[in-house]
């Protein structure tokens, strides 16, 4: 059934029809035009998917799930026109469903009609319905000025439309956060302080506003005001330690993560934030405080030790823990890490050996063994070995032809060693197999617009990917970095803007600064690139941008966030695997 395919998520499951109904009570003059736009879509063809399906929605008189399906590829699509008539359809038929009042309300953000919206957006939010301020969230998200959608926002609280649901006024002020509307947030945490007195989720947003303006060491004194409520409650040390993270004080999320009752899962959370926040000296006390407590051979115990020997740079010692691993479902876990301790000991044949110890052992699963060709490559590919690396691959090709994984990988060692064409190869040869592969298409594409001016192609894959996963991050910076390539820059502006709300991302905001220098906001751009530096120093993305525009940054503050491990390659919007 036609209409099953694609685009799940655009659609909600008590709005599906049963494929034999549907087959047998479609007319021609119905049918044809939804095959031709389900065609248009798997193609990536967004205007002519638009194009067709508000035709079959035309042609199928009182069919609701239809005329809200042309609306929202129509708005997918941006083609508001056709987007608007589709609405027109969805209001005669189903008048009073949230959908549609929410795609009206984005359709009237867009073209300006602020006061349509709102009442779009007061009518969700009063309405019986739970999920009424969900909707409402997610029309304001659709809308592509960042300024009209405060000022509707700034209504909505000015008029006291948004229910007293604390997650709720979570939700939109996260909004105002991301709208970098800090008199918007102030004022919906003035309301949020007055409805929910002594919360303490409230002090969490509170913090993360301040810190957003700036206004770092006010932020980490209100967060220490709660952190006595942490030592009783799990839930509230979790987000504490999250809220420190978000103001970038690692070392504040540990000691929070330090209270209470400790198993091997706060052991590693605590170990992990050390690490990043480069305070060796209190890892070492933690590692010194496990060891002592690790002569039983819990393996689970025994992996975390090993891996906090080696962000320790004890790799010696970390293969030891790892070797005393020596049965259940982590040995194969402390087999893989072993391999990485003796290539960090200099060991390199040994641990290629180990690695292909795994690859060729048949009692061990099919994904560990194929995991195991991955790990060798990316060995060699930390040691500048390229040839090498692809040797790796394709023998594991070899074993597992098609395997989407391995060739995705493949593909990015391509693209890292600036062939394209093979890079291209790899990735269509994932499509062939699984032409809905979200990762495959997101990387294609955006390598077809990073590195080439085949920026119309790049874009039908990318929508292709938008129209499985809309409201991925990656996707949606692929997105914007596409229509920055092809001279929409003011269009490209309000889709990484999005992206950079959904995913704190050095690549996403590399992208960010490249788009507003190049529209003259210098100010606005320098601060996308300082964020990006503290995400990861080495992201190509953003070492590109700075030697193409002539930039030096000031002098990085101490404590960044740690660098990502491919700085600046093409991003899966998922797992490469299946």
């Amino acid at each position: 059934m036609l209409l099953a395919l694609g685009l799940a998520p655009l659609a909600h499951a008590d709005q599906a029809r049963q494929a034999d109904q549907a087959d047998q009570a479609m007319p021609a003059e119905t049918l044809a035009p939804l095959m031709a736009g389900e065609f248009a879509l798997q193609s990536g063809q967004l205007d002519e998917a638009a194009r067709w399906y508000l035709d079959a929605a035309r042609a199928a008189e009182g069919d609701v799930p239809l005329a809200e399906r042309a609306t929202r590829i129509a708005i997918l699509a941006n083609d508001d026109g056709r987007a608007a008539e589709a609405l027109a359809l969805w209001r005669a038929r189903a008048p009073e469903s949230p959908g549609m009042r929410t795609a009206s309300a984005t359709l009237a953000l867009r073209a300006g009609k602020l006061r349509q919206a709102g009442r779009d957006l007061e009518a969700l939010l009063a309405s019986e319905d739970p999920r009424g301020w969900r909707f409402a969230a997610s029309a304001l998200n659709g809308g592509r000025d960042p300024q009209a959608i405060a000022r509707v926002l700034d209504r909505l609280v000015r008029r006291g439309a948004i229910p007293d649901d604390i997650a709720a006024w979570q939700e939109f002020g996260r909004m105002a956060l991301r709208l970098d509307e800090p008199k918007l947030a102030r004022r919906i945490m003035d309301q949020v302080v007055r409805r929910f007195p002594g919360e303490p989720r409230v002090v969490l947003l509170r913090a993360t506003q301040l810190q957003q303006a700036g206004q770092t060491a006010q932020a980490r004194e209100i967060l220490a005001q709660v952190e006595p409520l942490a030592r009783t409650d799990p839930e509230m040390r979790a987000m504490l330690a999250i809220a420190y993270e978000s103001v970038r004080d690692l070392a504040s999320a540990a000691r929070v993560m330090a209270e209470g009752q400790q198993d091997t899962t706060t052991y590693g959370v605590r170990a992990s934030l050390l690490a990043r926040a480069g305070d060796n000296e209190a890892l070492g006390v933690l590692y010194a405080e496990l060891a002592e407590d690790a002569s039983r051979p819990d393996p689970s115990r025994r992996l975390l030790l090993g891996r906090i020997a080696e962000f320790l740079e004890r790799p010696a010692e970390a293969l030891d823990w790892y070797r005393g691993v020596a049965g259940g479902p982590q040995r194969t876990e402390a087999r893989m890490r072993a391999a990485v301790a003796l290539h960090n000991l200099g060991r390199r044949e040994e641990a290629y050996a180990e690695a292909r110890a795994l690859q060729d052992d048949a009692g061990v699963a099919d994904e560990v063994r194929r995991d195991a060709y991955l790990l060798e490559a990316e060995m060699r590919q930390r040691e500048g070995d390229h040839e090498g690396e692809l040797e790796v691959l394709g023998r594991g090709i070899a074993a597992w032809p098609d395997d989407p994984a391995l060739l995705y990988a493949r593909g990015l060692a391509w693209e890292r060693q600036d062939r394209i064409d093979r890079a291209e190869a790899d990735l269509r040869r994932v499509l062939v197999t699984d032409p809905e592969n979200v990762a495959a298409l997101n990387a294609l594409g955006y390598t077809l617009a990073d590195r080439t001016d085949r920026y119309r192609e790049a874009l039908e894959l990318i929508d292709r990917a938008r129209t499985a996963e809309p409201d991925n991050a990656a996707i949606v910076d692929s997105y914007g970095w596409v229509l920055y390539r092809l001279g929409r820059s003011q269009e490209a502006l309000v889709e990484l803007r999005r992206a950079w709300g959904l995913m704190k991302d050095p690549e996403i905001a590399a992208h960010l600064g490249e788009v507003l220098w190049t529209l003259g906001r210098r100010a606005d751009a320098r601060r996308y690139f300082e964020e990006a530096r503290a995400l990861d120093p080495e992201n190509r993305a953003l070492l590109r941008a700075l030697e193409q525009f002539g930039i030096t940054l000031p002098p990085a503050a101490a404590g960044g966030q740690g660098a990502s491990t491919d700085a600046g390659a093409p991003r899966p919007a998922t797992e490469p695997t299946p």
